[in-house]
């Protein structure tokens, strides 16, 4: 690996992994563990058919606008998100996840899903679909359209 792609793979790991704490620091490593893999199949999926509308990379999948929360600036996690680093136990643990999930060895847990939601929150999306998993406090979809 060169510099440039070394700089890049590091930058995926530490956005996933900023994704994932943002999003479920609060749900353990296998909740964390379960965003990681919305993105990695949200990538997949935009492979498969050939750049999606969420993005075609982890970085692009997690930065796009108004998909994970953290990530909007309005949202009250999204300083914590940019500040945080691996003094903070959650973080180190979500880097370590990220790191498993970048190289293709931690499991998915959602069985494909690519969308979520926090329990007791319905978004009009998840109407009329069924869940492939519920993990803590997070159910989870497989949506294609």
């Amino acid at each position: 690996m060169n510099d440039s792609e070394l700089y890049f793979h590091e930058l995926e790991i530490d956005t996933l992994a900023r994704t994932m704490w943002g999003e479920a620091r609060g749900e353990g490593s296998f909740g964390m563990q379960a965003i990681a893999a919305v993105v990695i199949n949200r990538v997949a999926v935009s492979h498969t058919r050939g750049k999606f509308w969420w993005g075609n990379s982890i970085i692009g999948v997690c930065q796009k606008p108004y998909q994970f929360s953290c990530w909007n600036r309005s949202d009250p996690n999204y300083r914590k998100v940019l500040h945080v680093d691996r003094r903070e136990r959650h973080f180190a643990c979500a880097l370590a996840l990220a790191r498993q999930t970048v190289a293709g060895t931690l499991s998915d847990p959602t069985h494909g899903a690519t969308h979520y939601h926090a329990a007791g929150i319905y978004p009009f999306w998840s109407r009329g679909q069924s869940p492939t998993a519920v993990i803590a406090h997070h159910i989870f979809y497989r949506i294609l359209t």
